[in-house]
This record gives C-alpha cells, sequence and structure tokens, in this order.
C-alpha cells in the first residue's frame, strides 16, 4: 500500500468490514479501491490510501463507519498497462513523479489521459457507489464552514465535526460546538444572500502535511501543470519519513536535513500569481475554493518555519504561531469584505492567553505577543478583546498533551487572584465592561494574579503551571465571570472523564 501523497511507503491496517478474499479487489485495469473512513485520519497515513489487495486484518473495534472511493490507473500513451499515476474520485490525480520525468511525459498528455480515464471512472463510481452520496473529506474547519453554508453531504452537525481527529479533539468534537454549529446552519438557511452567511474557519498552522494534500488536490482539479509543480516542491518533505511535522522541525532545525523554506515559498508566490484566473472561471463558489487553496499554502509556509522554532525556544514558536493566526484572520476578513462589498464581521474563539493583550501580562517581559496585542495594534477601536474567569468547578483537560481528556475539578482560584476577587462578589455570573465601569477598570489595572487552564491542568503545581500576573483592564475591554463552571462535554467521552476527578473536600460540601 502506498499514500496518496509523494509514493511513500506506509502499512495500513485495514478496518472491518474490508475482509480478506486473497485477491485483487477490483478489476486488472482499475488501481483499486479507496477505503478511506468518513473524516477519519488513520495517525501517520495520508487521509486517502490506495488498496490494490484488500487484506484480512482485524482491528478489534470499528471507529467510523466506511466507505468506498474508486480509482483509475492512468497508463502511459502507448504502454497503457504501466501506470505513470492514478486519477480518485472528485478528479484528484496523483503521479509518478520518476516516471513522468523520465520519459519527458508533459502536462497536456497527463491532462488529455486523466480526462479520458476521469469519464471511466465515473461510470464504474455510480456502478461501486449504487447511488451514495460521496464521502466528506474536507479537513477539520472548512468541512464545517462547508456544512454551516449548506455545500456538503454532511447529514447532520456531528457528520460536519468528524474532520476534527487533532488534539484536542474534546474541544471541538463537544456537545457545546455541536449545538452552535447546528444553530449556524439553521440560520444561514433563513438567509438567501449567499455573500450573508456565516461561514466556519480555522487559524492555526498545525496542518503541515494535510495541508500540503489540500494544495495539491485543489490544482489537480483547476491546473494539473500547477499540481506537479506543487508536487515537486513539496517533496522535500517527503525526505523525512513522517507525517509529524514535529519530526520534520526536529531535524530540519538541527541541520541534519533541508528546510524546505526556498520550496514552500515559491509555491506559495506560484498559486497568488494564478489564483485570480482559478477564481474568475467558476464564479464565488470556486473564490472560496481558491482562498482556502491559498491559505493551505500559507499554512505550509508558516506551520514549516513554526516546527523549526519550535526546537529554538518557547518565545519564538509563540510569536510564530500567534502571528500565523493573525495573518489568517487578516486574509478571512480581506476575502470576506471582498464578497460582501462591506466590512465583514468576525468573532475569534481562542483562549484567554491567546486574545488577552500581552503587553499588559508578564509576558511581554518574555518578549511574548499575541493575537489580542497585534489585532489591537491593527484595527484599534474597530476590535473589542473579551475575556472568560471563574473560580471553581469543572475542566475538560489532560495531565500531559497527547493525553486523554479527563474531568478534572478546577481548585478554588487563590487569594489576590482576579477569579477571587470576583468571587467575592457573591453572583453566579455576570460581564465587567470596562468602559462604562470605570470604578472597577481602575482597581484592575492594578498587577495582580490571573489564571490560565487550556488543554493541560496540573493542579498539583497550579501556581507554577497556571498563574501570572496581569492588568485586566488593559488585557481585555470587558470579563465575563462565571463562578462555578462545568466541563465542555465530548461527544466521544472515555472512562476517565465519565468517572470525573473527586473534590478535595468530598463527601463534604464546601
Amino acid at each position: 500500500m502506498s499514500g496518496a501523497r509523494g509514493g511513500r511507503a506506509k502499512a495500513v491496517r485495514v478496518p472491518p468490514p474490508l475482509r480478506a478474499t486473497g485477491k485483487a479487489c477490483c478489476p486488472a485495469d482499475d488501481v483499486g479501491l479507496l477505503a478511506t473512513s468518513r473524516g477519519l485520519r488513520y495517525p501517520g497515513v495520508s487521509p486517502v490510501v490506495r488498496v490494490t489487495h484488500v487484506l484480512t486484518v482485524d482491528l478489534g473495534f470499528v471507529v467510523a463507519p466506511l466507505d468506498v472511493v474508486v480509482v483509475r490507473k492512468l497508463g502511459m500513451p502507448g504502454r497503457e498497462r504501466v501506470g505513470m499515476g492514478a486519477i480518485g474520485s472528485g478528479g484528484v490525480v496523483v503521479i509518478n513523479d520518476d516516471a513522468v520525468r523520465g520519459l519527458g511525459i508533459t502536462p497536456d498528455v497527463i491532462q488529455r489521459v486523466a480526462e479520458q480515464e476521469g469519464r471511466e471512472l465515473l461510470r464504474r463510481e455510480q456502478a461501486y457507489r449504487d447511488g451514495r452520496p460521496m464521502p466528506e473529506l474536507a479537513p477539520d474547519g472548512y468541512r464545517v464552514n462547508r456544512y454551516v453554508r449548506g455545500r456538503s453531504d454532511d447529514a447532520d452537525a456531528e457528520e460536519a465535526l468528524r474532520g476534527f481527529q487533532r488534539l484536542p479533539t474534546w474541544m471541538w468534537r463537544s456537545a457545546a460546538v455541536l449545538d452552535f454549529v447546528g444553530w449556524l446552519r439553521e440560520r444561514n438557511d433563513r438567509v438567501a444572500d449567499e455573500r450573508r452567511k456565516a461561514g466556519f474557519y480555522g487559524l492555526d498552522p498545525y496542518s503541515l502535511y494535510f495541508s500540503i494534500d489540500e494544495v495539491i488536490t485543489y490544482l489537480a482539479r483547476v491546473d494539473p501543470a500547477a499540481a506537479q509543480r506543487a508536487r515537486e516542491r513539496y517533496a522535500c518533505f517527503d525526505h523525512y519519513g513522517t507525517d509529524d511535522g514535529q519530526t520534520y522541525g526536529l531535524v530540519a532545525a538541527t541541520g541534519a536535513g533541508e528546510t524546505c523554506e526556498q520550496e514552500v515559498i515559491d509555491q506559495l508566490a506560484d498559486l497568488q500569481r494564478h489564483g485570480v484566473e482559478y477564481a474568475r472561471r467558476d464564479g464565488p463558489l470556486a473564490e472560496d475554493e481558491r482562498f482556502y487553496a491559498e491559505q493551505n499554502a500559507l499554512v505550509v509556509r508558516n506551520a514549516a518555519e513554526y516546527y523549526r522554532s519550535m526546537f529554538a525556544g518557547r518565545v519564538s514558536s509563540w510569536n510564530l504561531r500567534d502571528r500565523h493566526m493573525v495573518e489568517t484572520l487578516n486574509a478571512v476578513q480581506g476575502h470576506l469584505t471582498g464578497q460582501l462589498g462591506d466590512s465583514a464581521k468576525i468573532v475569534v474563539w481562542e483562549h484567554n492567553s491567546h486574545l488577552g493583550d500581552a503587553r499588559a501580562t508578564e509576558a511581554a517581559a518574555r518578549g511574548e505577543l499575541n493575537v489580542g496585542q497585534l489585532v489591537r495594534e491593527r484595527h484599534g477601536g474597530d476590535c473589542r478583546n473579551l475575556g472568560f474567569t471563574t473560580y471553581t468547578g469543572t475542566v475538560a483537560a489532560a495531565d500531559d498533551w497527547g493525553g486523554e481528556a479527563q474531568r478534572k475539578w478546577v481548585r478554588p482560584a487563590l487569594p489576590g487572584s482576579v477569579e477571587e476577587l470576583f468571587h467575592q462578589v457573591g453572583q453566579k455570573e455576570f460581564m465587567l465592561s470596562f468602559a462604562t465601569a470605570r470604578r472597577a477598570g481602575q482597581v484592575l489595572r492594578a498587577a495582580c494574579l490571573e489564571r490560565a487552564i487550556g488543554v493541560i491542568y496540573r493542579p498539583e503545581t497550579e501556581r507554577q503551571s497556571h498563574y501570572f500576573r496581569a492588568r485586566v483592564a488593559d488585557q481585555f475591554d470587558a470579563v465575563i465571570h462565571v463562578d462555578d463552571t462545568r466541563a465542555v462535554e465530548p461527544l466521544e467521552r472515555t472512562a476517565l472523564w465519565e468517572t470525573g476527578e473527586v473534590p478535595e473536600t468530598y463527601p463534604f460540601a464546601v
């Protein structure tokens, strides 16, 4: 078996119900069937995997419903039984770079063969799929975006959220986000003007290899010659033999491998040069697809730099990550404003440590900046930074990065903290706007302790791990305080989450 991009060999366990027959699972002139779970990404495996023989392998459990996507071989002109690549459902083309270069096969020839095989593929796909819709393979945020705007085949909000497979899955595949995505879809269904429908976008730079796949997939549909150039440039990453960005970052940062820096810059510039031409062909939907592909090319550039910086120090990687998020935010704002003909309104949901102005916290002394600071510097009075605090309750978090989600008890806030001060107000929840509550603003412009709990919560070292000093009234424009908070509920609950953590005061209430 081999991955769909770059030809790297990968061993893949095929879950049931695909059982072995010991022979090829399709006619000899087909490449095979693509076994793919709806939205499932096997660890370290490209989202689409070519299967030329189906073997008996039992995972012992079914992780998600499987589906079938048809693929056909692209035969060399005059030697059709010798493959130079393959074409799959949706027009995705995979090319054997060595064979194409060695025999001097031009992009025009590849496109002609792909169009011919594509017509036969469509006929066979209709027979194989028996009327079932094509599975949605778009990644996380953009898959949800397509759903809430009525452009996907996902049946409901839960199915649209299946693209979220990277940590922390419990944050996005949660009851709260499920309700929100369902509400967005209902809201958009009542809006006739496509430009006025709300979208759902991701900002983080973690998806290095997935973004490479997305750029190539887009170009394969609109410009096969450009897709070939992208494959050649991104082949630089294939030398690392892994889909783990941290492995690439370590090897590149220590000088033991290529940085791929020039290749990703060239690819981004190439896509930006030709993007308007691609989008002009098919109207607003094509413009969205062009923008999405261009943002993925930007993610590849910034993610590569981010992973290299992880081994240079915390401040460097933190700043790169937040600069990337703001660069993406500004691009989304420009894209939507261009479509609307009016300034687009955007809500950004992130942790307090990203959205509260870093200049008002001790992070500034370490040289850190963040999204809240950069947005204020660029947009001034056109933005508002809103923070959230809590005194106690529960939180969904892990002990370490990569660990399972647990329902942990949040310790009562430390004396001298802003959370403890808000607890003394004696209300279950309230919002404090510093533009109107001027007396409170004066008090909270003095530095005090503030708690930050993210993906990881370590109460045994809470003071060192989760508290920092901040001028809250300068950090935020307003704060919402929920005195006793409740953990987000994952859609897939583990035994650790179900059991939860027993408060230290058990069996007595406080």
